[in-house]
């Protein structure tokens, strides 16, 4: 992965909306392993959850995938017939995701669908693992639960969402399972 430094705003004063663009594309890793506490531990973690709850010939969705660490996780799992879907909005990201998901392909993982799109406008169907990885966080506050009901009539009974978000915990309906990982301030 890409391990440029973030200085992005270091110099900058002017006040300016955060886009996920190609400047930020560039230093993410070095921006999120920063700004989020545990940022690696958490995705390793949602691996191992993930093998947990997937199942075989299901999708398995990485909802703001940004440069697709948790996808690479995913593709490793052992599982028979099962596809990935990572979606994030910024073509910055998708088109590092795609390159770095290049420079890992082997006949033995999982393969992945690269979708550059909003996550509300997702298509979800046949999920076993449904990742939020600090992403819900970006979606307008009055637009969160429609997205977390589609999740929901994605999956099965069996199947789980796990949602890290920095600031609270809920159930829905004992079908999704959601984690706080880091407290509120």
């Amino acid at each position: 992965m890409n391990s440029n430094k973030d200085n992005i705003f270091l110099y900058d004063d002017a006040l300016v909306d955060f886009v996920f663009d190609d400047k930020v594309a560039s230093v993410f890793t070095d921006m999120v392993n920063r700004s989020v506490p545990g940022y690696a531990l958490i995705v390793r973690m949602i691996a191992v959850l993930a093998e947990q709850y997937a199942s075989s010939n299901t999708k398995l969705y990485d909802l703001g995938c940004s440069l697709g660490a948790v996808t690479f996780l995913l593709q490793q799992l052992k599982l028979d017939s099962c596809a990935i879907v990572a979606v994030d909005n910024s073509s910055a990201m998708i088109e590092r995701c795609r390159g770095i998901i290049r420079l890992n392909k082997t006949a033995d993982l999982l393969p992945v669908e690269l979708r550059c799109e909003d996550i509300q406008d997702t298509e979800l169907s046949n999920a076993s693992v449904v990742v939020l990885n600090f992403t819900l966080q970006f979606v307008a506050p009055k637009q969160r639960d429609k997205i977390i009901k589609k999740i929901y009539d994605a999956l099965d009974s069996r199947r789980h969402t796990h949602y890290f978000r920095k600031s609270y915990v809920f159930r829905y309906r004992k079908k999704c399972v959601i984690y706080r990982v880091i407290p509120p301030i």
